[in-house]
């Protein structure tokens, strides 16, 4: 039940997979907010390469994208998202 919700918050890029967590987030929020190159953003979600960033940030939904990180994680413990996926995904965002 909540696994399946849960699928929505992971954007697919070639063989990886990144699950938006509130540190993602913060990423992604930091990125839009602040000078930072696609090689730059890509290094901080654990990408290769400029283009992995740019297709996250054309994949990662709009409504996700501009929302307060802390209402983003409030969000995903509701759901019970955030357990599931907070292991796996911690060491991506930093």
């Amino acid at each position: 039940m909540a696994s399946e919700k849960c699928k929505e918050y992971i954007v697919t890029i070639g063989e990886k997979q990144i699950f938006i967590t509130p540190q993602i987030l913060e990423i992604v929020h930091e990125y839009l907010h602040r000078p930072m190159s696609l090689e730059e953003l890509a290094k901080r979600l654990g990408l290769e390469t400029w283009e992995e960033a740019y297709e996250f940030i054309k994949r990662i939904p709009a409504w996700i994208m501009w929302m307060p990180v802390n209402l983003w994680r409030l969000r995903l413990e509701k759901e019970g998202c955030l357990e599931l996926f907070e292991g796996e995904s911690s060491e991506e965002g930093k």
